[in-house]
């Protein structure tokens, strides 16, 4: 029979929170890419390849198709489908720079994932990947030491991994002049960093009594 203030048996960490981990990812990532979901974006000819556009409040595509004469098409995710247009109706319709830039050789196809169109660009995309991972991180650190407690535990990592994940995540929006990211990591780092202020006088003020009693 067990003590009545022994410690209680350690238990192995459960796999359900991780798999259901695993299958929000993976909806996601369905949601993102499929066609099926309906949230891709339109459908282009085979052989054609594409760039993203945004036209006022409605988002969509370019296809270009190459040949001799190549022909370009205006897809957006509304339905609507503008007829070919030659390769001079699109430089009309662009400028001379844009259109460059778009009727150019495929890019790389990293900058077509990240939808960027240069090495730096790449950079951002990095500081938001990176500051993602360790946004996402932060609750895998929570879910094991809490696992390991056998109850709900915030670790100051969690804190920590919160705000630094909050900063790189904010600086991305910016980049990306993404207002509802900017909107929901502006809030958030401010109270990391309170968080983390209090937990340090509190350890201050532990240590002062400590040093009193002692």
């Amino acid at each position: 029979m067990a003590e009545p203030n022994s410690p209680l048996p350690r238990k192995r960490m459960k796999w359900e929170p991780f798999a259901l981990m695993v299958a929000v990812i993976a909806l996601g990532m369905y949601l993102v890419w499929s066609p099926l979901s309906g949230l891709k974006g339109p459908t282009i000819r085979e052989g054609a390849r594409s760039a993203e556009v945004r036209v006022g409040g409605q988002r969509g595509v370019v296809e270009i198709s190459p040949g001799a004469q190549p022909t370009f098409r205006l897809l957006l995710r509304n339905g609507y489908e503008s007829p070919d247009l030659s390769a001079e109706e699109m430089q009309n319709l662009l400028g001379p720079e844009a259109f460059q830039q778009l009727a150019g050789e495929s890019p790389n196809p990293l900058f077509r994932l990240f939808n960027i169109t240069s090495l730096g660009g790449l950079l951002w995309v990095l500081i938001g990947l990176g500051g993602q991972a360790i946004f996402a991180g932060r609750m895998l650190v929570q879910w094991v030491v809490s696992e390991k407690e056998r109850a709900s535990v915030i670790p100051d990592a969690f804190w920590w991994m919160s705000l630094i994940g909050g900063v790189m995540l904010f600086i991305y929006f910016v980049w990306r002049q993404d207002f509802v990211g900017v909107l929901g990591q502006s809030s958030g780092v401010v109270v990391y960093a309170r968080n983390l202020r209090l937990i340090h006088k509190q350890r201050r003020r532990e240590r002062e009594a400590g040093n009193f009693n002692g």
